[in-house]
């Protein structure tokens, strides 16, 4: 049975998360969608954006290639059932063995589930690095890659598990409460306070005080500040001191911003902040619940940001698109990478738009 990935139908309900990728690449847990696939059947998916009349009907008597919508979060027991015929429409009910991303704010709102099914997949078989003494631990479920460094800390597996990936560091002092993940390469700065669900995605530093958040990869939290309820996309920076809201003041409904429907949904009584990729704020920026800042925005003067940002936006005013480029590649020069001309295209595309 051969996948193919297909957002058509959830690629505007995503936003701004799936304005650069395909709704497959969206990290939730530990793995991206299509790392949990590929994991999960032993080999590479492809994506496409080609459509398909009833993209969860997907069962080929044919044995052709079948189309899944990208936003289906799989797990093994559910792929077993699928293998057998039995999956369709009632089993993509069952909470406990698969979940769907409808909104933006429902990455984190499944993190928690998702954490978890990714620790069994990833650590089902295989043993841990050994903890350092220096550290205080609490449970059991602990999982430490080859190269990680992990010192004077406390870890607090007892309310879910923790990953630490390979290469990573967590510094002196912090204080990690499960369900938590950092991939390869992710650093946590000296002295900072984690909640679970969270996740640090590939080469993503934190610092200060998160929970329930998820950074896609090389997204920086460098500094003091709340992160809370909140996904950053990849190639963010916050600036010190920054802090988002993910409650109201009235303990009410928060509403989010959706762009299939050009207007605000209601999102629960906690959302925090949606960024997309190459977005940024400057130090001591404010968000409101629910804040939903596009593609490549510079976010700074005084006062609350609104609560949708358009892409490209530079202040209050649009960004040029050659600063945009110049500034995204100086931002990758930093983590030793460089902006390769497949995502050039894609930001020029998407600038035009």
């Amino acid at each position: 049975m051969k996948i193919i990935l297909d957002d058509t139908f959830t690629k505007q309900q995503l936003y701004p998360f799936t304005a650069v990728r395909n709704a497959a690449d969206i990290r939730i847990g530990i793995l991206t969608i299509r790392e949990k696939w590929e994991k999960i059947l032993g080999y590479t998916i492809t994506t496409n954006d080609a459509g398909n009349n009833s993209p969860t009907a997907f069962l080929d008597d044919n044995n052709a290639p079948i189309a899944i919508s990208s936003d289906i979060i799989p797990t093994k027991e559910w792929l077993e059932k699928m293998r057998e015929n039995e999956a369709g429409e009632d089993m993509l009910r069952n909470e406990d063995e698969v979940r769907i991303l409808k909104h933006g704010f429902d990455i984190v709102k499944n993190n928690d589930w998702a954490l978890r099914k990714d620790f069994e997949l990833i650590t089902k078989g295989r043993r841990s690095q050994p903890i350092s003494a220096t550290n205080k631990i609490i449970g059991n479920h602990i999982f430490i890659e080859a190269g990680a460094k992990v010192e004077h800390s406390i870890l607090n597996a007892s309310t879910g598990p923790i990953y630490i990936g390979k290469n990573a560091e967590v510094m002196e002092g912090c204080m990690i409460r499960g369900a938590f993940a950092m991939c390869e390469g992710a650093i946590l700065k000296m002295g900072s306070k984690v909640y679970g669900a969270t996740t640090l995605g590939p080469n993503c530093v934190g610092a200060g005080e998160i929970k329930n958040s998820v950074m896609f990869a090389n997204s920086n939290k460098a500094h003091d500040g709340y992160l809370g309820d909140s996904v950053l996309g990849e190639w963010c920076n916050l600036g010190a001191g920054t802090t988002n809201s993910n409650v109201k003041n009235t303990a009410g409904h928060v509403k989010v911003w959706n762009n299939a429907t050009g207007n605000y949904i209601d999102a629960g009584f906690k959302a925090g902040l949606l960024m997309g990729d190459y977005s940024r704020a400057a130090i001591n920026t404010s968000f409101n619940t629910g804040t939903v800042i596009g593609v490549c925005c510079n976010i700074f003067d005084g006062g609350f940001p609104p609560k949708h940002v358009a892409d490209f936006t530079w202040g209050n005013k649009k960004y040029e698109l050659e600063k945009a480029l110049e500034h995204i590649g100086n931002w990758k020069k930093l983590k030793g990478q460089q902006l390769t001309e497949t995502e050039k295209e894609i930001i020029i595309t998407l600038y035009n738009q």
